[in-house]
């Protein structure tokens, strides 16, 4: 668990990682190295996909665990403040399964239920730029094209492909095995933050899957998902794959910027400032340390809190509302915000001399840039969302 200070006697609404646990130290010792190398250590990835994290947004229709939303976000966190880049990728993992699952249903249970039981890996690059166009052949679909933004591509062994087909008018989804000869991944991802989270461009040059894999990715599919009639693998897939997303990257967002107090806080002790001045002693170093400790801690509050309505609804069979969806989307957007404004002060605690120094406060700095430009979280596309829902007017994210 992440030592959090004064504020483990104030009591949480989350508890430890129960899953990762055993992995932390050595996801932590190959950080700095994943980081230049960009790719996350082959036996970490290996020890990874042995253990029961990747099983736990599975329901027990498929030989999942079942697990609750906010113990997800626990693992998450911890994951995050050791690597940034494996918990984005396990991130990603967990909830396009939740997604996948709920968009192909109960007729596709043994082929997930597959994937499950060999402790397979799925990711979906559908970012901007992404191409992908159809052909039908008998029985089967050719995939030709290219997907964007696949983040945890090249550890993974399968992912979601959003393509367009003939005589269509939405767009269609189906799933791809990136083991197969006519899928290639290219590294694309150069970016300075989650430099090894692999998020790269997958190639399909006349993939086939098979046509009865095959299925509608409308705009707004979570109104669909909430009709009773509508046939689910498992009450939790009602839950929308995008608002789980935002919840989970508030977790991440909330370990990290712990992890980056704990490190400030802890370092800043034994230091001196210009002049021979103790840095402990200065009150502006305790007016900055203060203020981050109170946006962590309302953070981290506020997306378990959203995180354990979730699993409460859930778990009494309650459908979800659009309203359930902006409150979980706004609560993850703002623990990110948030925990922004938070490592921002820690970086103005630190100054060009802690910087200097070397400490690990730099590569988490910029991992943490890539959690408030996500769009499935991003303030812009859901404040301005709310602020039309607030007018009584309807809502407009197709996502």
């Amino acid at each position: 668990m992440i030592d959090s200070g004064l504020y483990s006697d104030l009591g949480r609404n989350f508890g430890p990682a129960r899953y990762i646990t055993p992995l932390l130290d050595a996801i932590a010792a190959q950080a700095a190295s994943a980081d230049r190398s960009r790719s996350v250590d082959s036996d970490v990835i290996a020890s990874i996909k042995r253990n029961d994290i990747l099983k736990l947004s599975a329901s027990p229709e498929l030989g999942g665990l079942d697990e609750t939303m906010l113990q997800i976000g626990c693992e998450l966190r911890e994951i995050a403040a050791r690597c940034t880049s494996t918990g984005w990728c396990l991130w990603n993992h967990l909830c396009t399964f939740h997604h996948f699952a709920g968009l192909l249903g109960p007729a596709h249970t043994d082929f997930f239920k597959g994937i499950i039981e060999r402790r397979e890996w799925v990711c979906f690059p559908a970012g901007a730029s992404t191409q992908i166009t159809s052909e039908q052949r008998g029985d089967e679909t050719l995939l030709t094209g290219v997907a964007a933004f696949g983040s945890g591509a090249r550890y993974a062994e399968w992912a979601g492909v959003a393509f367009i087909e003939p005589g269509h008018a939405t767009p269609r989804f189906s799933m791809a095995d990136l083991r197969d000869p006519r899928v290639r991944i290219e590294a694309t991802w150069d970016a300075m933050s989650v430099r090894a989270s692999a998020t790269d461009h997958i190639h399909y040059s006349g993939y086939p899957v098979p046509t009865s894999r095959i299925t509608r990715w409308m705009p707004k599919y979570r109104v669909l998902h909430r009709d009773p009639a509508h046939p689910m693998i498992h009450h939790r897939y009602r839950e929308d794959w995008v608002a789980m997303s935002v919840l989970w990257l508030g977790t991440m967002a909330s370990g990290v910027a712990e992890i980056s107090f704990n490190e400030t806080a802890g370092g800043i002790r034994e230091r001196i400032a210009i002049f021979g001045t103790k840095m402990v002693e200065r009150p502006t170093i305790h007016v900055n340390l203060g203020r981050a400790r109170a946006l962590i801690n309302a953070a981290t509050d506020t997306v378990f809190a959203a995180l354990a309505e979730t699993d409460a609804r859930i778990a009494a069979g309650v459908m979800p509302s659009e309203g359930d969806y902006f409150r979980q989307t706004a609560a993850g957007m703002q623990c990110v915000l948030l925990c922004d404004e938070a490592m921002r002060l820690l970086l103005r605690v630190l100054g060009g001399n802690g910087l200097r120094e070397g400490t690990d406060f730099e590569r988490r700095y910029r991992d943490f840039q890539a959690m408030p430009l996500h769009i499935n979280g991003h303030v812009d596309r859901i404040t301005e969302q709310l602020g039309r829902i607030s007018l009584g007017l309807e809502s407009e994210n197709p996502f």
